[in-house]
């Protein structure tokens, strides 16, 4: 909004020509975002607090020390992330670019289902929340919904193709294809970083490191001589999507001061859906859909754990893992909670890197 009503003065203003450049406006919107959730932060608490007088409930079969630290820590506190990430966007994003709709739309839209999810658990006092077959399909038609409205606005070369890292000019074309393929990136990214948050500020931090991550690729690749010299594809209105990715990381900075070991607040469902959702959408938007699996290495191998511990017992009755998702098989070996959360950043970190490194190694 400010973009648009600010920058047509620049002419008349000089000051207000601070505001056309991408990189001025994806720090304000880190800052923004940080102001707002440290703002808000507070009296949402208190306010979940008031709500859910019990918190949020305790699996039985997880980790028993999770009965004692964290009964009667409210949950929901993704609602301060949507907020402060939603209203920042809006004031620093050009609101005539599509790519910023539609990550929204993916982000709001996933936040209502996790939403739904935790209010179910919540008035039920069970862990078993929203029906996981009704979960898939409504986040499948909000990523087909996206992934549809991505393809319509792209260039024809790139609208249906998956590009490849470490290929500078080779696409998979999928055709009509992409778009369930869109979806599952959509819907797996979201599931992901869900499995993940299961620890204090676990997948609070990767989250922000992969959307640093994105900012700089949307930024490269909505870039035409950026571009050109890294030998990307270009996606024009893609670097818009830096704004947005400095509204996640702010965000997500101002919801780790009070979601930091011992937590003040969870961010449930509603949050970590709606952050892997959005993540996922721009990786489809950028064409980088497999650096995101690089990138977000850390919520994959969580996910790889408990596909192989449910496949295993189903197999074999018996199970690879004392527990999972991976974070609860350390715990249940004894690790403390603070030693597993920064060792798992400290991967994220490194596979961060390792993503990065495709945009040069081609």
């Amino acid at each position: 909004m400010l973009y648009n009503l600010l920058a047509p003065l620049a002419e008349d203003f000089r000051v207000f020509n601070l505001i056309r450049y991408l990189t001025f406006r994806s720090g304000g919107a880190v800052l923004c975002a940080l102001f707002l959730t440290l703002v808000i932060g507070p009296a949402m608490i208190r306010w979940l607090k008031k709500l859910q007088r019990d918190g949020q409930p305790i699996r039985d079969d997880g980790p028993e020390s999770h009965l004692l630290t964290k009964k009667g820590t409210p949950t929901m506190g993704g609602l301060m992330f949507l907020l402060s990430a939603s209203v920042t966007t809006l004031l620093w994003a050009d609101l005539a670019n599509i790519y910023v709709w539609v990550v929204l739309l993916v982000t709001i839209g996933f936040g209502a289902i996790g939403f739904a999810d935790d209010f179910l658990k919540l008035t039920r006092r069970n862990t078993k929340g929203l029906n996981g077959r009704f979960k898939l399909i409504a986040q499948a038609l909000i990523g087909l919904l996206a992934t549809l409205v991505i393809v319509y606005n792209q260039p024809p070369a790139l609208a249906t193709s998956v590009a490849l890292p470490f290929f500078k000019d080779l696409l998979i074309p999928l055709g009509l294809g992409f778009l369930p393929f869109g979806a599952l990136v959509l819907m797996g990214a979201s599931n992901a970083v869900n499995l993940t948050d299961g620890l204090d500020g676990l997948a609070t931090v990767p989250v922000m490191i992969a959307a640093a991550c994105f900012a700089l690729i949307a930024y490269l690749v909505g870039n035409a001589v950026f571009s050109e010299y890294l030998q990307l594809h270009f996606v024009p209105g893609s670097g818009e999507l830096a704004v947005f990715c400095g509204a996640l990381c702010g965000a997500g900075l101002g919801f780790l001061w009070f979601n930091a070991p011992p937590a003040m607040v969870f961010m449930g469902d509603t949050g970590s859906l709606s952050m892997g959702g959005a993540l996922g959408a721009i990786s489809v938007i950028t064409k980088h859909e497999l650096v995101l699996a690089i990138i977000g290495g850390l919520f994959v191998l969580e996910t790889v754990s408990v596909i192989v511990q449910v496949m295993s017992f189903k197999l074999t009755g018996k199970r690879v893992f004392r527990m999972a998702p991976l974070h609860h098989h350390y715990e249940k070996k004894g690790w403390a909670e603070p030693t597993i959360v920064i060792r798992f950043w400290i991967i994220a970190a490194v596979l961060a890197l390792v993503g990065l490194a495709t945009l040069k190694l081609r």
